[in-house]
Parts: C-alpha cells; sequence; structure tokens
C-alpha cells in the first residue's frame, strides 16, 4: 500500500478557530454579532425553489392556447393541492366533461395563453445551516452566513469522507503510530469523534459503525477497506 506523508497538520489541545458558514444561495441569518451559539443550532436560512411540472393544458382540454384562461378553475399565484381541479371545460352534454386536477401540492407557477401551458410548483425546500461548533458570532455576512468563534481542540485531516458532523473528541489510542483496532471503540464512544492513531483496518471501521461513533480521524486506512466502505 502507497504512503503519503502531508506535514503542517495541526493536532493541538487548546486553538481558538473561526469558522464561516455560508449559505448556498441568498437567504436569512438568524443570529446576530456577540451572540452564542450550539453547533445543532440553524444560524441562518434559505428557501430552495420547488420541482416545476409543465402541464399542456390546451391540449388536455382540446382547446386553442389562447382560450385556456376561459376553463382555468385556479389562477397563478394559487395554491393547489394534489387532485384538485386545475382547469374543466363545461360542454353541452356533461358525458363529454374534461376535468384536469393537479398532480402535485403546491402552487399554480404561470399561465402561458401563448404555448397553453401551466406551469405548477413545489413547495419549496428550507435549507438550514447549522453553527457546526460551540462557539460566538463574531461576524454576520447579510443574507449569506456568519463567522463562528470557538476555543476548542483541534485535529486537522487531509481529507474527509461523508458529510458534516459534530461530537466531543475523544483519544482511542496512547500513541499516533498506534494502529485503531475494534478493542479500542467501547460503547461509550457513541456519538463522538474518535481520533485513532496510525491507522483502522476494516474491522475497526465496522466495530465503529456498530458503536455509533460520529466520525473517525486515522493517519490512514487501505485502498480496498476505503472503496468498501465508500461501495464502489
Amino acid at each position: 500500500m502507497a504512503h503519503s506523508y502531508t506535514p503542517g497538520l495541526t493536532v493541538t489541545e487548546q486553538t481558538l478557530v473561526r469558522r464561516r458558514r455560508m449559505l448556498s444561495l441568498p437567504g436569512i441569518v438568524l443570529v446576530t454579532a456577540g451572540e452564542t451559539v450550539r453547533a445543532n443550532q440553524a444560524v441562518a436560512r434559505a428557501e430552495l425553489p420547488g420541482k416545476v411540472y409543465p402541464l399542456n393544458l390546451a391540449n388536455q382540454l382540446g382547446v386553442a392556447p389562447d382560450e385556456i384562461h376561459e376553463y382555468m378553475i385556479k389562477k397563478a399565484g394559487d395554491p393547489i393541492q394534489k387532485d384538485e381541479i386545475l382547469a374543466e371545460n363545461k360542454p353541452l352534454v356533461k358525458w363529454f366533461k374534461t376535468e384536469v386536477r393537479s398532480p402535485i401540492t403546491g402552487v399554480v407557477e404561470s399561465v402561458s395563453t401563448v404555448t397553453g401551458q401551466v406551469l405548477l410548483r413545489d413547495p419549496p425546500r428550507v435549507l438550514e445551516l447549522l453553527g457546526y461548533v460551540d462557539g460566538t458570532i463574531v461576524e454576520v455576512i447579510p443574507q449569506q452566513g456568519v463567522v463562528v468563534e470557538t476555543d476548542c481542540s483541534l485535529v486537522q485531516g487531509i481529507f474527509g469522507i461523508g458529510g458534516e458532523t459534530r461530537g466531543e473528541i475523544v483519544i482511542a489510542v496512547s500513541s499516533p503510530d498506534e494502529a485503531l483496532t475494534p478493542h479500542h471503540l467501547t460503547a461509550d464512544m457513541k456519538g463522538k469523534i474518535v481520533v485513532g492513531g496510525s491507522f483502522a483496518s476494516s474491522d475497526a471501521l465496522s466495530r465503529a459503525k456498530e458503536v455509533g461513533v460520529a466520525g473517525v480521524v486515522i493517519g490512514g486506512i487501505h485502498d480496498k477497506d476505503l472503496r468498501a466502505l465508500l461501495g464502489y
């Protein structure tokens, strides 16, 4: 197995850290400068637009595009429930009546008398940005995010697998050159960030999943174990 050595990574018991927490699109900042926040506290929020569903209403009703407003039960901007009537015709013979029902719960985005299409949109999905660390807000970037400052222990890594997580840091080995093995991982490490030593075997990773640790920081992993962990 090939090894790479990356100097300059920090492992320290106490340091002052600042982390920028930024939304991926404009939104609302929920905290103010000087406020104390928790790692699992929402500090900013944005709304991701819902999926759009086009309906060729003119075609379904068998009318010209510039006539569809005459058949609309709902108009642009109206909320609508799944299976609620969106539009209908009014034939002289009721057996020929056609009703167009909404395939989603959402809102009528637009009605086009040029194409005869109606666009429906799913409700927006709320995106909450968490503080990531316990600390103090030292800067607010309007509509974008914040900078959180915290006094903490810090163990840096060169790359990570998986999304963001959080938890108390615990040291599982007695020296940096000691490999992390299953017996190092105990039930009281559930929900914690476990710092191992030089290497972790597949058995150690399986044990970490079994215990339910929040994360593992280690010096190395075999490429075949990494592929097995990722599933490809």
